[in-house]
């Protein structure tokens, strides 16, 4: 067998680790809708929505600048976001049209223009620091990155952390970004810190933004040490 062989059989026998809080439900749903896609509809075409919603997202956040209003978009741009990403894996196992070399490449680059638009879009609004935005993308693209590892070497393809995946941060975004429409108060409320001479103002949206960040940093840690202690085990040093 050439490497190339290999790696799609580890790509195949993969064990997708899902235990999010919505995990059960989405699961379902997500089977109810790949279910009832007409027949012209393909993984393709649901990935490029998909991207739609993220551009979406970008531009919400972006036009905050001239409407907090904008907000409405890029919570609308999460649920298409959402919906193709999501449901464009789930319809090609339902069809049993999978491509797994394809597939897993598209998947993986998506994810990434995703996730660049996402923490972007954020950073250039008028809720978030840029820098914060940014540490959070570096973070997120360090877990990914730690996935696609952990699915070649251990075949262990985990997508959640503390009962957390990108559906749960999906609807912490909402609910956030409502609160923001809302409530006056949370995004007029700001205040000054200072740090190594220099004097930042930080919103509500950044503080939000800061401990989600922290978690991101703290979660990412721990999950290398708990990585490392594994493959030690599994790879002791040679005597």
């Amino acid at each position: 067998m050439n490497n190339s062989d290999g790696e799609m059989a580890e790509i195949k026998k993969a064990e997708r680790i899902q235990t999010s809080i919505l995990n059960a439900a989405e699961k379902k749903a997500l089977v109810w809708l790949a279910g009832r896609q007409p027949a012209w509809m393909t993984s393709n075409y649901l990935t490029i929505i998909g991207i739609i919603g993220s551009f979406m997202i970008f531009a919400g956040y972006v036009l905050t600048n001239l409407d907090m209003a904008w907000l409405w978009l890029a919570s609308a741009g999460f649920v298409v976001n959402w919906y193709g990403d999501s449901l464009d894996g789930t319809l090609a196992r339902v069809r049993e049209a999978q491509r797994p070399f394809y597939g897993y490449y598209l998947d993986h680059t998506v994810d990434a223009l995703n996730e660049f638009l996402m923490f972007f879009g954020i950073g250039f609004s008028v809720l978030c620091n840029i820098w914060i935005a940014l540490t959070g993308f570096i973070f997120y693209l360090l877990l990914t990155l730690n996935v696609s590892m952990n699915a070649h070497l251990k075949q262990e393809f985990k997508l959640t952390y503390a009962k957390l995946g990108p559906t749960e941060l999906r609807v912490i975004m909402i609910i956030v970004n409502t609160l923001f429409i809302f409530i006056r108060p949370l995004r007029e409320w700001s205040t000054d810190i200072s740090l190594f001479g220099y004097t930042s103002k930080l919103t509500l949206f950044d503080c939000v933004g800061a401990v989600l960040v922290g978690a991101l940093i703290i979660v990412y840690v721990v999950t290398v040490f708990k990585d490392l202690a594994e493959y030690a085990r599994m790879d002791p040093p040679k005597k």
